[in-house]
């Protein structure tokens, strides 16, 4: 089973472009962009199960500096 989800990240002030290139390069990560709003950047994932993908997000794009807070939405179902 796939596991698709959405990683929706808050950086420091100033932070956004940096962390969202360096996003890009972990493994499990497809894409990540710069956004306006409530977060400053919004990444898509791909792992094999949900707790690879938990070990991707807290093992490898928590640790990423400049980071403030994560949120991570899973997709529940292709429409």
């Amino acid at each position: 089973m796939t596991v698709r989800s959405y990683i929706l990240i808050q950086t420091e002030v100033g932070k956004a472009a940096v962390v969202a290139r360096a996003i890009r390069e972990i493994p499990g990560v497809e894409d990540s962009e710069p956004v306006t709003g409530p977060y400053d950047v919004i990444a898509r994932a791909t792992t094999d199960t949900v707790e690879e993908l938990g070990r991707v997000v807290v093992t490898k794009v928590q640790m990423v500096e400049g980071i403030a807070r994560t949120l991570t939405c899973p997709i529940v179902a292709d429409m």
